[in-house]
């Protein structure tokens, strides 16, 4: 539209007037030189310059945190935006807008960087920062004044015992904001105090990262009236003077700060009168964009184009649950002439699979960026607006061990879903070849199995959305460039239709070998039955052998029953993947006990995820003895199946795919609980 143009051409150059005149300095600000640099004109740097001003530009949700990322591989660019929970949603926007002009020239050429006002904090990086709890850099700022010495003792108690209960009160906030702030006299002494944090954390999360918080203030600020500590996930802030509400905040001289930016002028008589220049210039451009675009709309009002009105269909009150960190209906939404450009017109050369919810194709858009595009079948029972909200929460699920939804499109009676192109294909594509497994050394194998079960314990406990998989296996486990496990397909029965409910379902669907044994039963499943997806997962990994058929002299057997056989034996090293033979012996036994306490039939056996990371992650947790395992998939079952594929309920196998995103099951293949947690 010309007012987007107009707004396009005219933004820079204001930014350039105010930068020119003057730019409020930062309370404190970090640029991290250790974490590698990018030059100028890089496409870094032109990746940092669009995703900055979609912080401050979002208009649809405002709960003060922004989180956005742009770009492909190491010149992505992850950014968060957070703002002090009682600063109304334009000056948060405004503080923000000011940080990302700021904070590029205080910070030149450093990928990491934070900026930090009273009102707003302004974070980017190379690496991703989303859900992930950073507790380094410490800024720490202390107010001048001391506390009277015969004070000091009580009102480290005061403080103490109040940040302790703000930080119980933030943690259990939503995952749209956690925050909390109280203050008054407490034994004739005033004390106000906030704490804060991003609210990706969890709650225990939150919790740990402010008591770290805490901790610093005896080290840096003890005895003082007043002082801030920042890390990056989380911030506190206590003064003598009620400071979080604007109107009666008195000025900060009393708050030490960090020196400003060299290119700042400490002249009041220069502020004062360029400050008078950039009220008039930007006063006399606002009036005019204000007019183009008044123009603009009443057009739009009447010749919106259908795609403009399916983005205006999300931006009403049905859609007030979605989270900030999503990008807008606008970014998440593609032209359907895009998509057909981008697949050859869904070309069979572009064809990477075919799974129950449909074929998936390899595509490449007009930026170079390859996505993998799924061309969903016709059998979702979902109108067009829940369908896209639903596409909204499932974006919103972003962890670096699961492949991350980039967009829809909805046109021509097509739902299409565009995710991140993963190059290295599905996991069995390696494990199960005997050429192709000798790259997988035990290092990487090791990384897989973690990965898997880091991307798990998102799903299962630290997202908005509980999902449980139901259909987790090799095919579904991809791997990026570097060999990093990206669970696919998760939550993917959000998007329909289903004859379920959180527990039960009347309609058994998933890949044999990999189902517990009360959900292929009894239709019942939990997030155990994701734990013993996992376990089956663990031994193939470990063994290099599908489930379904291990030949052991003349008889055959499946994993489960193998591997238990041969560890009650003593000899568990025959279920070791012959190529692994010099790895650590140690940490293979230690994941093969893993996996089988995952592949218990009593579900309260099972350890739940979370445990099992600990598990992989601390050698100091005794691991219980397991008991037999599940032993329903017996070769009376198994004797049908191929010795290439697993068998799918309810879905008829396919031979044809090529590669990534390999679906064989049917379209319940997740289930989401869609409650806030």
């Amino acid at each position: 539209m010309v007012s987007s143009r107009l707004l396009f051409l005219l933004s820079p150059i204001l930014m350039l007037i105010i930068h020119a005149n003057g730019q409020p300095p930062f309370r404190a600000y970090f640029c991290d030189n250790n974490n590698g640099n990018y030059t100028s004109s890089s496409i870094y740097e032109k990746n940092l310059n669009q995703v900055l001003p979609t912080l401050y530009s979002n208009t649809t949700i405002d709960y003060g945190f922004y989180y956005s990322t742009y770009g492909q591989n190491s010149d992505t660019v992850y950014a968060i935006g957070l703002c002090r929970g009682d600063v109304n949603p334009d000056d948060c926007r405004g503080c923000l807008k000011n940080s990302s002009a700021l904070l590029t020239q205080t910070c030149p050429n450093q990928k990491n960087a934070i900026g930090v006002y009273d009102e707003c904090i302004l974070r980017y990086s190379n690496s991703s920062i989303y859900g992930i709890m950073e507790i380094s850099p410490i800024i720490s700022l202390r107010n001048g004044n001391k506390v009277a010495a015969n004070s000091v003792g009580q009102f480290n108690d005061d403080l103490n015992s109040l940040l302790s209960n703000l930080t119980n009160e933030a943690a259990a906030g939503s995952s749209l904001l956690k925050y909390a702030a109280r203050g008054g006299t407490r034994d004739f002494l005033p004390l106000y105090a906030l704490v804060q944090c991003t609210p990706d954390l969890s709650q225990q999360n939150c919790i740990n990262c402010l008591l770290d918080a805490i901790k610093v203030v005896p080290q840096c600020c003890n005895g003082t009236q007043g002082a801030t500590v920042i890390v990056p996930s989380c911030n506190l802030r206590f003064e003598q003077y009620s400071f979080f509400d604007s109107t009666t905040a008195p000025p900060s001289t009393n708050t030490t700060t960090s020196p400003p930016p060299t290119n700042v002028t400490n002249s009041k008589g220069n502020q004062s009168s360029t400050s008078r220049t950039v009220i008039i210039v930007v006063v006399a451009s606002v009036a005019f964009v204000v007019l183009i675009v008044s123009i603009c709309i009443c057009v739009y009002l009447r010749v919106s184009s259908p795609k403009e009105k399916a983005a205006e269909i999300l931006t009403c009150s049905s859609c007030e649950d979605i989270d900030d960190e999503i990008p807008s209906v606008e970014s998440l939404q593609f032209d359907f002439s895009t998509i057909s450009v981008a697949t050859d017109d869904f070309s069979e050369a572009n064809k990477l699979g075919q799974g129950g919810f449909g074929a998936v194709y390899k595509g490449t858009l007009c930026n170079g960026e390859d996505v993998a595009v799924k061309r969903l079948s016709t059998n979702s029972g979902q109108g067009d607006l829940e369908f896209k909200n639903e596409v909204l929460l499932v974006a919103k699920l972003q962890h670096r061990n699961l492949v991350r939804l980039l967009g829809f499109c909805m046109e021509r009676n097509e739902r299409l879903l565009i995710y991140e192109f993963v190059p290295n294909t599905s996991l069995d594509h390696f494990l199960f070849d005997p050429i192709k497994r000798v790259h997988l050394n035990w290092e990487k194998r090791y990384k897989i199995i973690g990965g898997i079960a880091r991307g798990l314990l998102y799903l299962h406990e630290d997202s908005r959305l509980r999902i449980i998989h139901r259909d987790l296996k090799a095919s579904n486990i991809l791997l990026d460039k570097d060999m990093n496990a990206k669970i696919s397909d998760f939550g993917m029965a959000k998007l329909f239709l289903l004859d379920q409910t959180q527990s039960n379902t009347s309609r058994i669907v998933g890949t044999y070998g990999y189902m517990a044994p009360e959900y292929a039963m009894h239709g019942q499943f939990s997030v155990k039955s994701d734990v013993f997806s996992f376990g089956v997962l663990v031994l193939e990994i470990v063994s290099g052998q599908r489930n379904n058929c291990i030949r052991n002299g003349e008889n055959v057997e499946d994993l489960l029953s193998y591997a238990w056989n041969n560890w009650r034996e003593g000899t568990a090293s025959h279920i070791i993947d012959p190529t692994l033979r010099h790895s650590s012996t140690i940490e293979i036994m230690r994941c093969i006990h893993i996996g089988l306490l995952c592949v218990q039939e009593n579900v309260s056996d099972r350890p739940t995820m979370a445990l099992i990371v600990l598990m992989l992650n601390s050698y100091s947790i005794t691991l219980p003895v397991p008991s037999h395992p599940a032993f329903f998939m017996h070769s009376n079952i198994e004797s049908d199946m191929s010795s290439n594929w697993g068998h799918n309920l309810e879905v008829p196998r396919s031979d044809h795919s090529k590669g990534h995103y390999v679906q064989h099951s049917a379209n319940e293949a997740s289930i989401t609980e869609p409650y806030p947690r």
